[in-house]
């Protein structure tokens, strides 16, 4: 098992974080499609740039088995629904929602909102 530790980023302002979580299909070729199109050298440069353009700082996707856990750091101002809402209009993004939905365990034309499920929080040192 490798050391699976990975540096913060800190940013010149105050952050919020929200964390998310999906289940993909349970297809061991699935999942690994679904991490090739995820690799920085595959995705779509349109993502990025709208998941930064709607003023989202960081955006990390965990797996374990066919679990993804996803870390968002935003500004503190930072309006979620607002936000998602002006995402989902943007360039490409409606078309990576329905490519992606294929490895996703969801509804066909579920909007990424209904697909990634907000977490709570339950403890914190």
């Amino acid at each position: 098992m490798g050391n699976y530790s990975y540096p913060v980023k800190k940013f010149p302002v105050e952050t919020k974080r929200y964390c998310q979580t999906l289940s993909l299909k349970n297809d061991s070729q699935l999942i690994e499609e679904y991490k090739y199109w995820h690799r920085t050298e595959n995705r779509w440069p349109e993502i990025p740039e709208g998941i930064r353009a709607i003023g989202i700082l960081e955006m990390e996707i965990y797996i374990h088995g066919n679990l993804l856990f996803m870390i968002v750091e935003t500004p503190v101002d930072f309006d979620w629904d607002k936000s998602f809402a002006r995402l989902a209009g943007m360039n490409r993004q409606a078309e990576w929602e329905s490519f992606m939905a294929k490895f996703q365990v969801a509804d066909s034309g579920a909007a990424s909102s209904d697909k990634w499920q907000l977490m709570e929080r339950m403890f914190s040192l």
